[in-house]
């Protein structure tokens, strides 16, 4: 029995916009994580068959791809909600209350860390360090807005602006005008 022909998940515009980057590096391979960037942008999330697709564009094997994507940690394989956040429960968080923003944010939200709520306006996660100490206990959303210090009402608060949706992270700038500023938000 012949194998089926699967329906691409890249589209053309994603595999424009991968090859694009490709004259900026010194390899396709270094490629890989702009590509795994796009393809998230697009999907929110980068299933085993854009990996494959990703690794056929780029002239690399789906394990190297993988490979990639697993070290970061920042792109899961199944959708994920509107707006993802993660707080933080690295040493800084931790020892001012980060571990009980988490689990407040679950219990508010009515789920675990890495889960979506079910209306698939939020993912809530824990980051091990998201480099904002200054913050701790911190949060950050995927759209670029930062919290903290966080207490209880603040992760209320936190909450309730993210389930309104993500900001354009882009601020009106173009691809070619470099990388955007994220906004911060403080509550």
């Amino acid at each position: 029995m012949a194998a089926e022909a699967t329906t691409p998940i890249l589209t053309d515009a994603i595999r424009e916009k991968i090859l694009a980057y490709v004259p900026r590096y010194p390899s396709k391979r270094a490629v890989t994580l702009p590509a795994l960037h796009i393809v998230h942008e697009y999907l929110r999330c980068v299933p085993y068959q854009a990996m494959a697709e990703i690794a056929e564009l780029l002239e690399i094997t789906p394990a190297e791809v993988h490979d990639t994507m697993s070290f970061y940690g920042f792109f899961p394989q199944a959708p994920i909600g509107d707006v993802r956040v993660w707080i933080c429960r690295s040493l800084s968080c931790m020892i001012t209350g980060g571990d009980e923003m988490l689990e407040h944010a679950c219990t508010k939200l009515g789920v675990r860390s890495g889960q979506t709520t079910p209306d698939g306006k939020l993912t809530v996660e824990f980051a091990e360090c998201l480099g904002i100490c200054d913050f701790a206990p911190a949060a950050l959303a995927d759209d670029g807005r930062i919290y903290g210090p966080l207490t209880p009402e603040k992760v209320d608060a936190m909450l309730d602006e993210l389930k309104k949706g993500p900001i354009d992270p882009s601020h009106g700038l173009e691809p070619s005008d470099g990388p955007a500023v994220p906004s911060e938000s403080r509550v």
